[in-house]
């Protein structure tokens, strides 16, 4: 199995201002931001489904030394809209249950 890739020649990218990678997180930013909570089990969903900390910061004891692995998912582009869509679901249920 081969791959295709399509190729921007380097100097045609950077002269226009177009990155592929950068109009991707784009558009993946805006999707997530448009995303509208139409239930509750919608809601329930992504509040299980975003964790509401990071998963990864861990504290590791190694004999009498403790080292310390911080949050990671400052370092994803997207973290922004992720906790924002949680947010909104999570005022979802408030709403719905009060």
């Amino acid at each position: 199995m081969t791959a295709h890739f399509v190729h921007v020649p380097a100097a045609k990218s950077a002269a226009c201002g177009w990155h592929p990678f950068r109009s991707l997180i784009t558009f993946i930013k805006n999707w997530l931001d448009r995303i509208e909570i139409q239930g509750i089990c919608q809601a329930r969903w992504i509040c299980r489904l975003i964790p509401s900390h990071c998963p990864f910061e861990r504290d590791i004891l190694l004999g009498s030394r403790t080292i310390h692995i911080p949050a990671l998912c400052r370092i994803n582009p997207v973290y922004e809209q992720l906790i924002g869509l949680r947010m909104r679901a999570a005022s979802y249920l408030v709403e719905v249950n009060s």
